[in-house]
């Protein structure tokens, strides 16, 4: 018997450096706290494909690929963790050689907090922004009822999701000039 596929529903907003500052009080004493952590995360493309990352953290690691468009409420995820702290570099010249290109390099701090089924994380990402997401995973069956109580989480702590074509222009934005505001120009 097969495992349904685990769906990742995951709304998310931009917030302002107050807004920012007043979710990471509120979140500290509503929810449970699973720690600070500064992520380094590279995307690839190639193959036809534009969703293949490789995150180095406080942890060790992780490749991972998520299916469908970016930006999505809900999305298919595959994802494999490493704990090899040379493992990140040794993917990176893996991917090149399989002829994968880096599109994108991320650097964020994210504070990620727990309200039950539902995980909480913001992030500061340089260059880009202040970020709040609230993610739960589930059954394919089970996308719209996980998604209406995400609503209804963000709006407790009143936040509307900004909308996909607004993080898709930002993205576009990031993407096309994300060596200068890395200074990697």
């Amino acid at each position: 018997m097969s495992t349904p596929a685990t769906i990742e529903c995951e709304l998310r907003a931009f917030v302002t450096d107050d807004q920012y500052e007043g979710l990471l009080r509120k979140l500290r004493t509503d929810a449970a706290y699973d720690g600070r952590d500064e992520q380094v995360t590279y995307y690839f493309e190639g193959n036809g494909d534009p969703d293949l990352r490789i995150q180095r953290n406080a942890r060790g690691g992780k490749i991972w690929y998520k299916g469908g468009k970016m930006h999505e409420e809900a999305r298919k995820e595959i994802e494999i963790p490493f704990e090899d702290e040379a493992a990140f570099g040794k993917f990176e010249e893996l991917f090149l050689a399989l002829g994968y290109r880096v599109s994108i390099k991320w650097f964020r701090v994210r504070e990620t907090f727990r309200l039950g089924d539902v995980t909480v994380t913001l992030d500061d990402t340089k260059g880009y922004g202040k970020i709040v997401e609230f993610e739960r995973l589930c059954a394919e069956d089970g996308r719209e009822a996980a998604l209406d109580g995400l609503r209804e989480a963000m709006a407790g702590y009143g936040i509307a999701p900004t909308p996909k074509e607004d993080f898709d222009r930002r993205y576009a934005e990031y993407k096309a000039d994300w060596r200068s505001r890395l200074g990697e120009a």
